[in-house]
């Protein structure tokens, strides 16, 4: 076995992308950090407002069963989450239209406002940068990144043996 790092092998350009991409992940997740720390609140919450506000951007209700399998948590979880956005001013629960043993969450403008606040400045400087890219190289970068995240949905499954 070889003594050189793995990435020896590989031809410096590839390596720079990589290496390009963990040094905006580092940034982007310090920026997430900063984010949930003026808002006040974990990253779990910010994703459920997130879910929430889109939920409502697609004209639909949310319901709590549905937050849960978007976010990968349990029913517990979920209610003491609720409970916490609701406490913080963040969401409002409501009967469901249809089901009557059900409920439906929403946003509060207030919390939709905030987060417009925190993130639409650095929304729009992102978008300035995609937007220098012709209709190709967007293709390009877009097709790229869609194999990146193929291949880290499927994490190590790629190379366990078949059972």
């Amino acid at each position: 076995m070889s003594e050189a790092p793995w990435y020896d092998a590989a031809p410096p350009h590839a390596v720079r992308v990589i290496a390009s991409l963990r040094e905006y992940r580092t940034a982007e997740q310090a920026m997430r950090r900063r984010t949930r720390e003026s808002m006040r609140m974990g990253e779990a919450d910010l994703k459920a407002l997130r879910f929430l506000l889109k939920a409502e951007a697609e004209g639909r209700n949310a319901t709590p069963v549905e937050l849960g399998a978007h976010l990968n948590i349990k029913s517990s979880s979920v209610t003491a989450m609720l409970d916490r956005l609701t406490a913080s001013g963040h969401i409002t629960r409501h009967p469901h239209p249809k089901d009557r043993r059900s409920l439906t969450i929403r946003a509060t403008p207030g919390a939709d406002e905030e987060v417009r606040d925190t993130l639409s400045a650095m929304h729009r400087r992102l978008l300035a940068v995609a937007a220098e890219l012709d209709p190709a190289k967007s293709e390009t970068v877009s097709a790229f990144l869609a194999q990146l995240t193929a291949i880290a949905e499927q994490g190590d499954r790629a190379s366990q043996p078949a059972d």
